[in-house]
């Protein structure tokens, strides 16, 4: 998704970030347009393309990322692939070698589902608490967390795939979490989604996806906001197994390859 409808949301609430230890000491501009023109830098550049390889399973599960070749296959110089590969290694893409350097790393599928089955556990225990304790949701976080995913919606272009729109994703369950007035449960929840974050973003790979969770975050909040509770449940249910099924399958994807990779042809 494009940088301004990030920065639309994120002019609202201030979105956690994934940990990184990316300078711009020692990167040259390679005079690349990013959003809106702004200048790319070369470990940005490899960032970037490493990453999506990495999620693709283009390279070897045990195999060494070495830097010489990551630099020839991306065409950027060694410096910028070790700040890549540094970033990449605090987001839990690759890791760490018993000699040094880095090979990429396996998704865990059996912890994700299981980790999955907890944030659906969570989300629908927030979800219900109102209508439990004779209460009801925060209806002024609502109507701002659903005006935020309108003006997603209402964008003049269709959402592109983007990796980072987890962030967005894990955003709005625990605003919506929030809304239910349970603090120690949303910093449960935003605890899991620490933990699956990386194998989350694989459900943010195509536009259609993205677009779709768009429509069914603003399904979701409408229905809590009409009271509509046990529609709101139905449709959480739903949107949760959905990604869980396309994270569990492209995941799945990744790791074949990666796997195969290894085999000696």
């Amino acid at each position: 998704m494009r940088d301004r409808h990030r920065a639309a949301i994120r002019g609202k609430r201030q979105l956690p970030t994934l940990a990184c230890v990316y300078t711009t000491s020692d990167t040259e501009a390679d005079g690349a347009g990013g959003a809106a023109g702004t200048p790319v830098s070369r470990a940005e550049q490899a960032y970037g393309e490493l990453k999506e390889r990495l999620l693709a399973g283009d390279f070897p599960l045990g195999g060494r990322l070495a830097e010489e070749r990551l630099a020839t296959l991306v065409g950027v110089s060694r410096t910028p692939i070790r700040e890549a590969l540094s970033r990449l290694h605090v987001e839990g893409f690759v890791t760490r070698l018993p000699d040094g350097g880095y090979g990429p790393s396996a998704p865990d599928l059996h912890s994700v589902r299981e980790l999955y089955e907890v944030r659906r556990g969570l989300e629908l225990v927030a979800l219900r608490r109102p209508m439990e304790t004779g209460g009801m949701h925060d209806e002024e976080r609502l109507l701002r967390l659903q005006e935020d995913w309108r003006s997603l919606d209402r964008s003049d272009t269709e959402p592109g795939p983007d990796p980072s729109f987890v962030l967005l994703d894990e955003d709005f369950h625990v605003r919506l979490a929030e809304a239910a007035g349970n603090h120690e449960l949303v910093g449960l929840l935003q605890g899991i989604n620490e933990r699956i974050r990386l194998v989350r973003i694989y459900d943010f790979l195509t536009p259609e996806r993205v677009q779709l969770t768009v429509e069914q975050h603003l399904g979701i909040v409408g229905a809590v906001l009409d009271r509509d509770l046990e529609t709101a449940e139905r449709r959480l249910s739903a949107h949760l197994s959905e990604s869980l099924a396309v994270v569990e399958q492209r995941a799945a994807t990744a790791l074949a390859r990666m796997i195969n990779h290894r085999r000696p042809s």
